[in-house]
């Protein structure tokens, strides 16, 4: 499934999501208090990626869903 012709694609999306989120789980792991500026900036830089793979991967589950929207989480 793509959201268009050449466009992102449900699969390697998600690889690169899991991807992400493998990188900053690692990048976590390896802070040890106290963490400086760099660490932080370098956490930050990781979620923001790993949100925007989430992001992507959640808009195009959504282009399957009536309405094209993804449901609101019950939690």
């Amino acid at each position: 499934m793509t959201a268009a012709a050449g466009g992102p694609v449900i699969g390697p999306t998600l690889a690169e999501w899991v991807k992400a989120r493998e990188e900053t789980l690692s990048h976590l792991m390896a802070g040890a208090p106290p963490v400086d500026e760099t660490w932080v900036q370098h956490l930050a830089d990781l979620l923001t990626t790993e949100r925007s793979w989430q992001d992507q991967y959640t808009a195009l589950i959504a282009l399957g869903r009536a309405g094209g929207t993804f449901p609101s989480s019950r939690r």
